[in-house]
């Protein structure tokens, strides 16, 4: 199934007011990217501008979608897992994106052993890279129907 066609809400343990991605744009056995429109609704929204701890959001969530995507439509389950940020090492947050701005993120997985990954991940506002971190995720055993 093309990702694009996926509604994200049914891929995500996340849901509103704290889902922060709108789309999943591309997904495989290593990769995602996901998008979100930052609106002036958005909980993490203050003065205009996304504050920097949401891109540590919206990069577990595009880990999320990455995750319930293999678990529904490469392997074949009805419940998605859920997974926890493990650690976060080497963030850096070269601009806060503002109202009307739309986030890019690409996470790649670089290990996957266990019930843990660690992946990469890159944040762009149009062209402009705005965030990057390595995250590690722990994986529970508990899978939830969304």
């Amino acid at each position: 199934m093309n990702p694009q066609d996926i509604d994200i809400r049914t891929l995500l343990p996340q849901q509103p007011p704290v889902v922060m991605v709108d789309s999943l744009l591309a997904a495989d056995m290593t990769t995602a990217e996901t998008s979100l429109l930052v609106r002036s609704d958005n909980i993490f929204v203050e003065h205009g501008m996304l504050q920097a701890y949401a891109l540590i959001e919206n990069i577990a969530q595009t880990c999320a979608a990455q995750l319930g995507y293999v678990d529904k439509y490469i392997h074949g389950h009805d419940a998605v897992r859920i997974g926890y940020i493990g650690s976060i090492k080497n963030l850096k947050v070269e601009a806060a994106p503002k109202v009307g701005e739309t986030l890019r993120t690409r996470i790649t997985v670089l290990q996957d052993i266990l019930d843990m990954k660690l992946v990469t991940a890159e944040t762009f506002v149009g062209e402009r890279l705005i965030a990057s971190a390595e995250m590690k995720i722990a994986l529970s055993g508990e899978r939830i129907d969304v």
